[in-house]
């Protein structure tokens, strides 16, 4: 199955790659698509590639990204071990923008299904267009931060956006960098908990 999986995905970056549903397609230099483990638990999703994604073809590799891979392992997850990461759409807007909902809706299909094939437990939607890209909620992140939602039977956890974080580095107890720390830990402890969880038994009768 992992083979089939791995086939699977490789055809879903080539499509992206083919990808022509927006005007996104046009001033792209390559199409991010993932890093990581997709046999993962997490799959961590944001916003959009930036310049550096765009240069490189993988996404949260530029200083929000190194951000995020500092916090994650501050909580014992390894990004590329760990961790499957993707972004609501897989061009760079132009100016490094917030993506249209065209866009976003445009892009949705790729998304619905690297989740199909990853199948990860836990989704971290790494700020607001996260959130309104996945679930459709919008604005708010202050708000929704630390909730946990429920989307196609998984448990997504909105978080700020790293790049919110540089912008605003104290971390002092109660600030943006201290509360994505708790949330950091929540994701931790629920990716443990459903690692524990015993295995649904073949034999529901009750016998030995």
């Amino acid at each position: 199955m992992e083979g089939d999986s791995g086939r699977a995905l490789q055809q879903l970056a080539q499509g992206c790659a083919e990808c022509r549903r927006c005007s996104l397609a046009e001033g792209r230099q390559q199409v991010v698509v993932s890093r990581g483990d997709p046999r993962a638990a997490l799959m961590v999703i944001g916003e959009g590639p930036g310049a550096q994604e765009d240069a490189s073809g993988s996404p949260f590799v530029g200083r929000a990204g190194q951000l995020l891979d500092r916090m994650l392992e501050s909580v014992g997850i390894d990004s590329n071990r760990d961790a499957y990461i993707c972004n609501v759409v897989k061009c760079r807007p132009p100016e490094n923008r917030k993506p249209s909902p065209q866009e976003m809706a445009a892009c949705l299909p790729w998304l619905q299904q690297q989740v199909e094939l990853v199948q990860p437990q836990v989704l971290l939607l790494a700020g607001g267009t996260a959130v309104e890209g996945v679930l459709g909620i919008k604005g708010g992140i202050t708000r929704l931060r630390g909730q946990w939602q429920r989307w196609q039977g998984r448990w997504c956890l909105p978080i700020f956006h790293p790049s919110y974080l540089l912008r605003n580095p104290s971390r002092e107890p109660e600030s943006p960098k201290w509360h994505t720390w708790q949330d950091l830990k929540a994701v931790r402890d629920r990716l443990e908990q459903l690692r524990a969880a015993p295995e649904p038994s073949a034999d529901s009768s009750g016998a030995p």
